[in-house]
């Protein structure tokens, strides 16, 4: 099962897209900048794969849903989303309020 639905944070419109596949679920909340997602982004291969294309994102681990995911510290980030003041350790939301 996919959900897809509009978030708003103080706002700013973004879209938060939860997957439920078996044994795991992908979270991800976006804007056309950037996202963040769980743990299942590899932000390794973003970086050294396909670091000419300067992706926004960032991942968290242990999240179960889009509320823990916006409320959870960012782990990992990639190069390119220093541009708008991510590194680790940023909390979710935060981040992405971050974006234009």
């Amino acid at each position: 099962m996919m959900t897809v639905e509009p978030l708003f944070l103080e706002g700013k419109p973004f879209t938060a897209v939860t997957v439920k596949l078996p044994k795991t679920t992908l979270l991800v909340v976006s804007n056309d900048v950037g996202y963040i997602m769980c743990g299942a982004l590899d932000v390794d291969l973003l970086n050294e794969k396909l670091a000419d294309r300067n992706i926004i994102s960032g991942r968290a681990v242990g999240v179960k849903t889009i509320e823990q995911l916006l409320a959870a510290p960012l782990e990992k980030v990639t190069e390119a989303s220093a541009a708008y003041g991510w590194k680790p350790g940023i909390i979710g939301k935060e981040a992405l309020l971050l974006l234009p």
